[in-house]
């Protein structure tokens, strides 16, 4: 018996319309973006890194099959109308890579190659993809609280005992984050209450919210905001940055501080 392998964009498994791919082409790595600087009397170029990789197209040869010919137009026009419906990057993964995704654009047109009657065809699938493969164990959540008498779940880290913890408040409480890829991460942190959080020699403060108030800081997208009763509200007036940008969490071991009453980091790990 034949093993089709699938891709899923934005929630949408390829088998629910017949169509499955192959992987030839889902072990690509991006293009670094360097700019090569000839210097007149000096041998070779000067590479000047700008810090950032390239968007990646990523195709997946596919195919259809179906139980007649009519069967088979349905399937693939329901298909490509699926992809054609999305208009901004959504996440992307597929059965060869069961451990990350992407984040892709579909902006490519779609021609199958009809055989057997019209009741299969041969296509590819192409995707404009952000250069990060992002893991799927980075969008798991790191909580720290500070209160040791609290309810843990398996994800949280405690990072205070009894002994540890000042009554009366303002305790600097403190741990590690290990990044397990190369590459600096760029997290979502939500914090709670006013305070510092610190990341390696990076510093957030939090001032002028009260104890309950949740602040977002996303340090991809570079917004800093609340919500509340799915209203987004802009919070940059009360959060700042010790050299004023957004903090990363750099490969390997980094400590971590808090002094506001909770903090989540969803950490976003990434590879190429």
């Amino acid at each position: 018996m034949a093993i089709f392998k699938s891709l899923t964009f934005d929630g949408i498994n390829s088998l629910d319309y017949g169509v499955y791919i192959s992987g030839e082409a889902v072990y690509n790595a991006p293009e670094r973006a360097v700019d090569m600087v000839v210097i007149p009397g000096k041998n070779g170029a000067l590479a000047i890194d700008q810090g950032r990789f390239e968007n990646i197209e990523v195709t997946y040869p596919a195919g259809c099959f179906a139980d007649n010919q009519y069967d088979f137009a349905q399937k693939i026009a329901a298909f490509r109308n699926v992809l054609a419906s999305r208009f901004s990057y959504k996440r992307l993964s597929d059965e060869y890579n069961t451990d990350e995704y992407r984040m892709a654009l579909y902006r490519s047109g779609l021609e199958a190659d009809a055989v057997a009657h019209h009741q299969a065809g041969e296509f590819e699938i192409t995707f404009d993809c952000k250069p990060q493969r992002f893991l799927i164990d980075g969008d798991q959540p790191y909580n720290f609280v500070s209160n040791y008498q609290g309810l843990l779940d398996e994800n949280s880290v405690q990072l205070a005992d009894e002994n540890d913890v000042d009554i009366e408040g303002g305790i600097t409480l403190s741990d590690n984050i290990e990044n397990p890829t190369p590459f600096a991460a760029k997290p979502l942190i939500k914090a709670t209450g006013p305070g510092n959080i610190g990341i390696g020699n990076q510093l957030i403060s939090i001032f002028d919210i009260s104890d309950t108030t949740t602040i977002f800081i996303d340090c991809e997208s570079m917004e800093i905001y609340t919500s509340a009763g799915g209203i987004i509200t802009g919070a940059s007036s009360h959060v700042s940055f010790n050299g004023n940008d957004f903090p990363v969490i750099p490969a390997g071991l980094t400590g971590f501080t808090y002094t506001t009453g909770a903090v989540e980091i969803i950490p976003r790990w990434w590879r190429i």
